[in-house]
């Protein structure tokens, strides 16, 4: 791998300037000064940034508190992405796990790990998943009940049931938590406008997807990384899946 591409990789500067800062005799490989932005390196050399050692992460994971307005998406040419978001300099092979709506909010993980990825999102590993919702109408916990037995949403699809607790009930709106373990187009949406077609869900928040739950203390926008016990309790999710536990 290129030194630039090694320090960008690790969110230390644009590789422009990492150029630059190498040019300059910034960075030691090994204990010897390099000036050659495409010197070769590896996951074992031991490399100085201004004084600082930088080591080399093959997989980076991070949660965001997504906004409303924002597509979870790795790019786009007319919307902000999720990924527009992040304000210093990261890695390109980074992307959203599953998908929020652009007008949901909360928990989304962001990572470049593609095999757990594809294990968290896969309906057969029963990944729970729990979403806040709010409706404009007054529920009691009996119209929540198909919920829970599984309903028709679509022409051909049914929702697996449902973990669905009722927080409170207003005459103008009710606030429902739900876990699901599916993450079909709409789903939620589609579950409750199933149950009456005046139950159109007007706020939508994931808090938490599998062992993650959202750090409140994210604002919407802000992000931070899964510290080093919530990675190990996603991959001990893959490694129970792979073991069809």
């Amino acid at each position: 791998m290129r030194l630039d591409k090694y320090l960008s990789d690790m969110g230390i500067a644009s590789r422009s300037d990492l150029k630059k800062d190498i040019r300059k005799g910034l960075v030691f490989v090994n204990g010897e000064m390099i000036r050659d932005a495409s010197f070769t390196v590896n996951s074992d050399s031991r490399i100085l940034y201004k004084g600082e050692e930088i080591t080399y992460e093959e997989y980076s994971y991070y949660m965001m508190n997504k906004p409303v307005g924002v597509l979870s998406s790795t790019e786009d040419r007319k919307q902000k992405t999720v990924l527009d978001l992040f304000s210093e300099c990261h890695r390109k092979d980074l992307f959203p796990v599953g998908r929020l709506d652009k007008d949901a909010e909360g928990l989304l993980l962001i990572m470049n790990d593609g095999k757990l990825a594809h294990t968290l999102l896969s309906p057969k590993n029963h990944i729970e998943k729990k979403y806040y919702v709010e409706i404009p109408a007054c529920l009691e916990d009996k119209d929540l009940e198909p919920l829970r037995k599984g309903i028709q949403y679509d022409t051909d699809l049914v929702a697996e049931p449902a973990q669905v607790q009722l927080l409170s009930a207003n005459p103008d709106k009710s606030a429902v938590e739900i876990i699901i373990t599916e993450g079909k187009f709409h789903q939620i949406k589609k579950m409750f406008l199933a149950l009456s077609e005046n139950y159109v869900v007007t706020k939508l928040k994931r808090i938490s997807m599998g062992n993650i739950s959202l750090d409140e203390n994210l604002s919407p926008g802000q992000y931070r990384k899964l510290s080093p016990e919530e990675i190990e309790g996603l991959k001990k999710s893959m490694l129970k899946s792979e073991a069809g536990v």
